[in-house]
């Protein structure tokens, strides 16, 4: 089997998750191709990347700008009326730039993938699963996908039944989506939590006191993280508390909340990393004492699944002051391995924040907690052998063994 992957885009640093999964899955086997949407535009790699062997398809991301290879490819294909039809009922309801764009690069995707690809798998069921969906009928192949946050509940429920019923299958990261999803089409979804690759993330050596104590904060500056309600709680933190926030990430949000520090009086208080590797961010997490994420639903209805952070930091050892927003209870269990807020309440975040930053034992036993949750339940390599499954890895080896059993 040689599956080509449809990402958004890569490499990407915000989406290590999907990077480690391709790694992990080409080692135990499988082949792949990554067909992107859209050109890299972040300046650094994770270690990861560079592991990951598959090669890149980067298909045409403003049709405009190579309309010689969509025209090349609209003549090379031959089977375009099913595709079409599909597409134009998608186009009526949805008559934007953007429905036409995945068309076209789905015509592209049909006419240049190579031609021992026998599946198509789409990360994210907006723009990625349409251009799966068109080129799948294209090429006349199965498709499935893997479902995740944005992507979920920001699309119309009209679009996610149908993609549902197109795909062969699709898994996705969290009980809350699988509940959601699996709604619209029994049977078809499954819960594959993303987990985090312990090798990667080896357990943490042993914290020294200091002060001040490090609460760190590590996503994207976007409306639905809330990082401007976890700045108006520290805003409210007794001046006697000795404390410092590191925010790792970047976003189109970077300059208004740093403009918001300033003039909540906190700005000497906050250090602003920017984006980085994920070997840096590790040693981000070890440094810190607490982590902390204000997430939200935003007003597009943009929301988390479970955000890997949070399982990141867990694995370091670090208690969790989070939001009871999206999936996150999923992981958090509040008084023990964190502590969980309602959204949008900066005052009560404040008060899990001082609790924690005034009980330096009790921060320690709840990233303890946290620890062991994510070594039994949370980890890549356990979490991925259903997803292997699907792919059929499973009889990949078995038949490679045979082989091999039969030249011998």
């Amino acid at each position: 089997m040689r599956v080509a992957f449809v990402l958004k885009g890569y490499p990407r640093l915000s989406e290590t998750f999907i990077a480690q999964e391709i790694a992990a899955l080409e080692k135990r086997g499988l082949d792949i191709l990554i067909v992107s949407l859209r050109r890299p535009t972040d300046g650094a790699l994770h270690p990861v990347h560079r592991e990951i062997k598959a090669e890149v398809l980067y298909l045409p991301e403003y049709l405009l700008l190579e309309p010689i290879r969509v025209v090349r490819a609209f003549f090379k294909t031959k089977n375009i009326g099913k595709a079409a039809k599909v597409w134009l009922k998608d186009l009526l309801r949805d008559p934007t730039p953007n429905r036409i764009r995945r068309f076209g690069q789905a015509l592209v995707l049909a006419a240049e993938a190579p031609k021992d690809i026998t599946r198509l798998h789409a990360h994210f069921l907006h723009t990625p699963a349409s251009v799966a969906r068109y080129a799948a009928l294209l090429r006349g192949l199965p498709w499935s996908g893997s479902a995740h946050a944005k992507d979920i509940w920001t699309i119309p429920e009209w679009e996610k039944r149908e993609k549902l019923a197109a795909c062969e299958w699709l898994v996705t990261c969290t009980a809350e989506n699988q509940r959601h999803l699996g709604g619209l089409a029994p049977g078809k979804v499954e819960l594959v939590y993303h987990g985090v690759d312990l090798q990667r993330f080896p357990q943490s050596p042993p914290r020294a006191r200091r002060d001040p104590t490090t609460i760190l904060c590590v996503c994207r500056l976007v409306e639905k993280k809330g990082v401007d309600v976890l700045l108006e709680a520290l805003a409210r933190l007794p001046e006697r508390l000795e404390w410092r926030f590191v925010h790792v990430g970047g976003g189109p949000l970077s300059r208004s909340l740093k403009k918001r520090a300033e003039k909540l009086g906190i700005a000497a208080r906050v250090v602003w990393r920017g984006p980085l590797t994920q070997e840096q961010v590790l040693e981000e997490y070890r440094a810190a004492d607490l982590f902390a994420l204000a997430s939200r639903v935003a007003r597009d209805g943009d929301r988390d699944g479970l955000p890997n952070v949070l399982a990141e930091a867990q694995s370091q050892g670090l208690a969790c002051v989070a939001t009871r927003a999206a999936a996150i209870q999923e992981l958090l269990r509040d008084g023990v391995n964190g502590l969980l807020v309602d959204a949008d309440d900066p005052a009560t975040l404040a008060a899990a924040l001082e609790s924690l930053i005034t009980q330096p034992a009790r921060r320690r036993a709840m990233g303890a907690a946290g620890e062991a949750r994510v070594l039994a339940e949370f980890g890549l390599e356990s979490n991925l052998d259903r997803l292997a499954e699907k792919f059929d890895l499973r009889a990949e080896a078995a038949s490679h063994a045979r082989r091999v059993l039969r030249s011998a």
